[in-house]
């Protein structure tokens, strides 16, 4: 038990702050404590302020991370909450991810249509995520798609307001905010998933004494593994924001179920690997990466070497 209220930093957005309340009770009922007790801070991060351009162009996922990571190391917090697809592959020594609660449900819902086969012919589809419009132009090449940003609410006012003809967003982030009627679930095996996508993370310092066995008491072990294994295939990618990369790990036994994906921005080139291996083994999801970007469309490799 601590002498202080654990403080948890998270980003202000709706969301966000559900996941944090995640954490939080679970924390509070894995060690018996009153109900409340775990502060929650919310950070405002320059991602939440700059809205007018993708992320891409402006920092990239280090935009969600970097406010937070600023309180933890001065102190202002105990522990840091993160959608853990927002958070860069190669993060500081000084921090770590020590805690995940069990991953929701990984696939994008598609809003505006019932189906990908459903939408209209030419419809403009509203994302900021290029492994979204890829896989979209790769499926149906008459689509456009447009950078579109901001929260769940604002995406889903754009929508309404015919700015766009569809959009996707995260089943996971519905379901957390209460709208899991919302939009059409795609399939895996139509769109595979952005790396980490339906997983919370619980990061703290390296060298806090306490903190991290507290954090160590809510964590799922098999959705760490799995999504250690989808970051370790990411950083040996190399890839930023512009890379088009998706990844979806399982934990089978005493397996992973690997399946991963890298594409070109227009979606017409494609590179898509399965393999298994040993839970823990992230030698083989980074070798992956290599083999696969070393035999890739000269396309699809530029965005990596750029990165």
């Amino acid at each position: 038990m601590t002498q202080r209220p654990l403080t948890i930093g998270t980003r202000g957005s709706p969301l966000a702050l559900a996941q944090a309340h995640m954490v939080a009770a679970a924390l509070e009922r894995a060690h018996g404590w009153p109900e409340g007790s775990v502060v929650i801070l919310p950070v405002k991060t320059s991602g939440d302020r700059i809205q007018d351009r993708p992320l891409a162009e402006v920092g990239g996922k280090a935009l969600w991370t970097k406010e937070l990571d600023l309180a933890l190391l001065d102190g202002e917090t105990d522990c840091s909450v993160h959608s853990m697809k927002d958070v860069e592959s190669e993060r500081p020594e000084t921090l770590m991810i020590a805690a995940m609660l069990e991953r929701a449900d990984v696939r994008d819902r598609l809003i505006g249509a019932d189906s990908v086969a459903g939408l209209q012919e030419g419809a403009v589809v509203g994302t900021s995520s290029p492994r979204r419009s890829a896989q979209l132009k790769r499926l149906r090449p008459d689509l456009r798609t447009v950078s579109i940003r901001g929260n769940v609410d604002t995406r889903l006012a754009k929508l309404g307001a015919g700015e766009v003809d569809a959009t996707l967003l995260a089943a996971a982030g519905l379901d957390r905010l209460g709208r899991s009627g919302v939009g059409a679930a795609i399939e895996v095996d139509e769109m595979l998933p952005a790396p980490a996508q339906g997983a919370i993370g619980v990061e703290c310092r390296s060298n806090d004494a306490m903190t991290p066995s507290l954090l160590r008491a809510i964590d799922h072990h098999s959705t760490h593994e799995a999504v250690l294994a989808e970051r370790a295939y990411c950083r040996a990618l190399g890839g930023t924001c512009h890379s088009p990369v998706a990844a979806y790990a399982r934990v089978h036994g005493d397996e992973i179920l690997f399946a991963c994906e890298i594409l070109s921005e227009d979606g017409k080139e494609r590179l898509a690997e399965q393999c298994r291996f040993a839970v823990g083994d992230l030698d083989t999801p980074a070798q992956l990466a290599r083999t696969m970007l070393a035999k890739a469309h000269p396309a699809i490799r530029r965005l990596y070497e750029a990165g």
